[in-house]
């Protein structure tokens, strides 16, 4: 059976757990990375400039944080330090006491994204929208849960 026939055949895939959601998240995340990097740029800069690109309304440095850190569950003290290089390099600036984007740093995801989107096809494009649809339920209730438990184990 070759690896295509693995992938494609439900009866013979492993059932869904934490380890196979760990394997997929690191692998499609050691993809994006290798694309970051070749633009100076690392995945936490990536999410906090992202993040910042597509606000609804301006954020300061401590909404742009938290944000970042509802999402990759980071320590703030990285999240900061992110925040600190995109001002650095001129991704984001600063005007008055809120954050935005710079042409530079949506040129930058712009680039980042026409790069991966082709990775991103040969990944996803022979899924069908039926198993899509069923691990993006399964996903959003595993994240779900998994929150309320961080929740629990940090108040």
């Amino acid at each position: 059976m070759t690896a295509t026939e693995l992938t494609t055949d439900p009866t013979a895939a492993p059932a869904a757990d934490a380890r196979a959601l760990g394997l997929a998240h690191y692998a499609a995340r050691a993809v994006l990375e290798h694309v970051l990097a070749r633009h100076g740029m690392t995945f936490q800069q990536q999410i906090a400039l992202r993040a910042a690109v597509t606000a609804q309304v301006p954020q300061t440095p401590d909404d742009l944080v938290a944000q970042v850190r509802g999402s990759l569950k980071a320590d703030p003290a990285d999240i900061h330090a992110a925040v600190d290089e995109l001002l650095s390099k001129q991704l984001l600036v600063a005007e008055g006491a809120y954050l935005r984007s710079t042409d530079a740093g949506r040129e930058l995801l712009t680039a980042v994204g026409a790069e991966t989107a082709p990775i991103s096809d040969r990944i996803w494009g022979a899924i069908c929208a039926e198993d899509l649809a069923a691990a993006g339920r399964v996903l959003a209730r595993v994240r779900e849960r998994a929150d309320a438990e961080l929740a629990a184990l940090t108040a």
